[in-house]
């Protein structure tokens, strides 16, 4: 894929995330997938975004920055939100928070192979506690 149709076809995944429709994942992910090191399935990372998204019902992705090397992505992304369930090992207090992810991806035949995705947890923990 072109720099481009790499970076439309990324925000199409971020705006399918952030709109909660996990079920359209198969669009960009692998049946396999390496996933923080860890070989994994499609499932398996669609079953932690269901987690996340069931535990943090407003979860927003927010782009900041985005860098392209052929067939590989970094992004910075903006992640807010309130739990309504525990989280993290955190009750829900009503309290928000505000982190910055890291995300790193490798794209094969137009999906991801391999993923990681940074972020402080023990800032969201701090954030949620305070």
């Amino acid at each position: 894929m072109a720099d481009n149709d790499l970076r439309a076809w990324y925000l199409r995944y971020v705006n399918a995330l952030d709109a909660h429709e996990i079920d359209r994942m198969d669009e960009f992910i692998a049946d396999e997938v390496l996933l923080n090191g860890e070989r994994g399935t499609r499932d398996d990372v669609m079953a932690d975004m269901r987690s996340i998204v069931d535990a943090v019902p407003d979860f927003h992705w927010e782009v900041q920055e985005l860098l392209f090397d052929r067939d590989r992505i970094a992004a910075r992304v903006r992640n807010t939100g309130t739990p309504t369930k525990e989280w993290l090992g955190v009750a829900p207090t009503g309290a928000s928070f505000e982190i910055i992810e890291y995300a790193i991806y490798k794209v094969a035949n137009g999906k991801f192979v391999h993923m990681t995705n940074l972020h402080d947890s023990a800032e969201v923990r701090r954030q949620l506690t305070t």
